[in-house]
Formats: structure tokens, sequence, C-alpha cells
């Protein structure tokens, strides 16, 4: 049976174990999944996140984090928003033969949120959920601007991300991360016109 994995790239897969004073993780990755997720967090939503990025991604993750929950969410969110991104970095590798940029617009009843992305191998974020005064059910919003920042920095990606417009701050979260996934997935499609080449004129997006 032939392989499922894109012919122009090696297998995109990274395992990362974190372990600091403050939280635990192991994290295993592959970038050319079906969408399977096994995430235990210890947060439900910060799960339902994970997850939304893996299912609409076809990201296969299997993450298993702790941390010191006693002083809030800020440590564990951080960590495997730091963790996801390193992880995806690692995946990459070289990024030959991909289409390297992908955007997505995604509509989630009342709300539409929007994501640009190029995993140019620099990491920038531009984020805008308008959640950092609420709860999402059990995440302080800022929470969910900080994961994707964290995301984007340690995993060399320039995102945008922006909520348009919503009422539901579960809708807005929710939202963003299926379109972060849908840009993930556009971007790191193989192009079928360029499949081994670097996407960028330097010749590598490592440096």
């Amino acid at each position: 049976m032939p392989s499922k994995k894109p012919a122009t790239t090696r297998i995109r897969t990274a395992t990362i174990e974190r372990k600091t004073g403050e939280t635990e993780i192991a994290l295993t990755l592959d970038l050319d999944g079906t969408g399977v997720y096994d995430v235990d967090t210890g947060n439900g939503f910060l799960d339902h996140m994970v997850s939304q990025i893996s299912r609409h991604g076809l990201i296969d993750i299997n993450l298993k984090a702790k941390g010191d929950v006693h002083v809030g969410w800020h440590h564990l969110v951080e960590d495997v928003a730091i963790t996801l991104g390193r992880a995806f970095n690692e995946a990459l590798g070289d990024a030959r033969g991909i289409r390297r940029m992908g955007h997505a617009i995604v509509p989630l009843d009342e709300t539409l949120a929007m994501v640009s992305l190029d995993c140019s191998g620099r990491g920038y974020a531009v984020i805008v959920t308008t959640l950092d005064d609420t709860m999402v059910e059990t995440l302080p919003g800022a929470l969910i601007k900080h994961f994707f920042e964290s995301f984007a920095l340690e995993g060399k990606i320039n995102l945008h991300a922006q909520i348009m417009t919503g009422v539901s701050p579960h809708h807005k979260a929710e939202a963003l991360c299926k379109a972060l996934a849908r840009s993930l997935r556009d971007a790191l499609e193989a192009d079928p016109r360029a499949p081994s080449s670097i996407p960028s004129t330097k010749g590598t997006l490592n440096g």
C-alpha cells in the first residue's frame, strides 16, 4: 500500500519531554497525521483548544501535561504552547517542498475568526482575541492570546490572528484554534510545483 506521507518531505514527527520546576510535559506530534489526538493537561478548555488544532489541522498529537496549577493556569498554558511550538519546528525540519504560507477565515455561529501565517523560520505574533478581560470556560481569556504568541515564537512562525466579529468567548477561542489549524494545514501541504525546493530565495528558513 502506498505511503500516505508527502513524497517530498522526510517523516515529520517530533517527541519532546519538558520538565521544569513548574510543569512536566510529554508530547509526540506528527505533522502528516489524520487528526488523531490524546490530550490531557488537567484543564478541560486547554484540552479542547489543542484537540481542535489536531483535528482540523490533521496533525496527530499525544500530549500529557501537569503543573503547579495551585498558582493559576499561566505556567501550564505557556509551557504547553512552548512545547507545541518547539515540536512543530523540529518536525518541520528545513521545510523543503511545502507551501509555507496559509490562511483561513472560520465561522462558528455568530463568530468569525481570521488567521494568516507564514512558516518563515522567524517567530512573530499579532493576536487580537478581544478576550483579555473575560473568562473562557476554565481559562482566563488573556491566556488564549498568550498561548498563540508562545506557540508562534517557539514554532518560528509569523502568525496573525484576529476575531473579526463575535459574542461568545467560547466560540471566539474555538474559532481561532480552528482557523490556526486550517492555516497550518494549508502551509504544511506539499507544493506539487516545487516538491524539492526550500520555499525561500535565501535557500533556507533556518536563519
